[in-house]
């Protein structure tokens, strides 16, 4: 019996815990809206994974960003090769 309410406690403590930290409410917020929907989502986890702010980008995304860094570290690299060419300016001295 004992093991019951330590198991109770636990579990109303973690709740407790996701309240505090607004878990709740905003998991009570997108189960709304995904009810609200006219055309109910074909997955719930995806509908839920998008209110949540866990969407992942897509694939050509992905590629056109992995493009646009190498681009970009091949302009750098470049860059400190002809920083590195470049004669040193000198101070005149008087």
């Amino acid at each position: 019996m004992a093991h019951y309410k330590a198991s109770d406690l636990k579990r109303e403590q973690f709740w407790m815990y996701l309240e505090k930290l607004g878990v709740l409410d905003t998991l009570t917020k997108v189960s709304i809206t995904s009810y609200e929907e006219p055309e109910k989502p074909p997955s719930v986890l995806d509908f839920l994974k998008h209110h949540l702010g866990a969407v992942t980008p897509e694939n050509a995304e992905i590629e056109l960003l992995c493009l646009q860094l190498a681009e970009m570290k091949e302009k750098y690299e470049a860059t400190i090769e002809e920083n590195l060419k470049k004669p040193e300016s000198k101070a005149y001295s008087v």
